[in-house]
């Protein structure tokens, strides 16, 4: 079967209720497919509208069905009437063999056919109808197409709009207006993203309980550039930790291996000279992590080149939204983390601990300018696919 291009909508009813996470969950593990991108968009009238119209002439949509979904999609994808403020819709795009087809049986039919959460809408979608067959109530939790053609057109649309209609979305309908809101960021690590699973959705979910909104995503591989810069405080702090580190197990080496005790003046200096050194190994492995990529021994060009591995960076807004999302986050070392919290739950160790959630107002901002959570890379993967 051939690699193909596929994506799914979510809906703003779907993410207001902070189903988010279960809906990537559901379709990476029912499909086997990657996420290669991801972009929160705000619609404006004009796109709600062309989107709309897209769906009332897609023939391969039984016609009953088009109206229906085309009316609901003016209803609940148009900015609030009252305020002009925008929804947020989320744009996820997966790739793999036989993609379309794989998350069009995930999401399911408009009418669901069973209650048992068999596919997406089964589970929070509804279609709703009287006793005379009426339909009364529709909600059909996220979008998608069935075909290869509808799949670029859809695309082709919404990502010519991903500039001027996509990024953050920090001013929607439903994200807090109060004075004191922050924005914070988190990284959804490459340790979750090994093969297709519902980690990265179960961790949103955990997320979901501080009650702040989602107000941007995109699926990063971040370079070595980024990565170096991103934990550059980082290596300096490891330097200085690890000579006391380096004195104990230095100085314990060459006791065994001399036969004699080593005083503790010779254990500094083994410290100093040593220490700095198994930092920057340390540093180094954290950079690799990240990206997939050894730093060790590239050229300025090779490092500004996309990573190899895959990460989800996330902006979180609202009020004490830095305090909140550390404390479901957990400490660095997964074993004195809390139960119920994203690195107990899915952490191994101090560098594989499942996620990063910025620790100040002022440092998700920093972070947020290296990592550029409002780039878009939707564009790209539409035109490798269907250009």
């Amino acid at each position: 079967m051939a690699v193909e291009l596929s994506f799914c909508l979510i809906n703003p009813y779907t993410i207001g209720k902070s189903r988010t996470g279960g809906v990537i969950g559901r379709i990476m593990t029912r499909t086997g497919l990657e996420l290669v991108a991801s972009r929160m968009f705000g619609p404006s009238a004009e796109l709600v509208e062309q989107y709309a119209s897209l769906i009332r002439s897609n023939a391969e949509v039984p016609e009953e069905e088009r109206g229906i979904l085309a009316d609901y999609v003016l209803k609940a994808y148009s900015p609030d009437a009252k305020t002009g403020k925008r929804r947020r819709v989320l744009l996820l795009a997966f790739e793999g063999e036989d993609a379309v087809a794989k998350v069009r049986d995930a999401v399911g039919a408009l009418r669901p056919h069973a209650y048992s959460g068999e596919t997406v809408r089964d589970t929070y979608g509804d279609f709703i109808v009287d006793a005379t067959g009426k339909v009364t109530y529709v909600e059909p939790a996220v979008m998608t197409a069935g075909s290869e053609e509808s799949v670029a057109a859809t695309l082709k649309l919404w990502t010519s709009y991903a500039e001027t209609d996509g990024g953050i979305v920090a001013q929607a309908y439903d994200v807090s207006k109060e004075n004191d809101v922050q924005q914070t960021l988190v990284i959804i690590k490459p340790d979750n993203f090994t093969f297709p699973s519902s980690r990265p959705g179960n961790i949103i979910d955990i997320f979901s309980r501080s009650g702040l909104r989602i107000v941007a995503a995109k699926v990063n591989r971040m370079t070595v550039a980024q990565a170096e810069e991103f934990y550059g405080p980082v290596r300096d702090v490891l330097r200085q930790k690890m000579k006391s580190v380096m004195a104990k197990r230095g100085g314990d080496a060459l006791e065994k291996e001399m036969g004699f005790e080593v005083p503790p003046s010779v254990r500094d200096v083994v410290g100093e000279h040593l220490g700095p050194l198994f930092g920057d190994i340390q540093f180094n492995q954290i950079i690799e992590f990240m990206t997939g990529v050894s730093p060790i021994g590239l050229t300025n060009e090779q490092k500004v080149e996309p990573g190899r591995h895959r990460s989800l960076v996330l902006i979180y807004s609202g009020v004490n939204a830095v305090e909140k999302i550390r404390k479901i986050l957990g400490p660095t070392d997964p074993s004195k983390a809390e139960p119920g919290s994203v690195r107990k739950e899915f952490g191994r160790d101090i560098m594989v601990n499942a996620a990063h959630a910025s620790d100040s107002p002022e440092n998700a901002q920093r972070e947020m300018r290296i990592v550029k959570p409002e780039e878009d890379w939707t564009r790209r993967y539409y035109e490798k696919y269907y250009a």
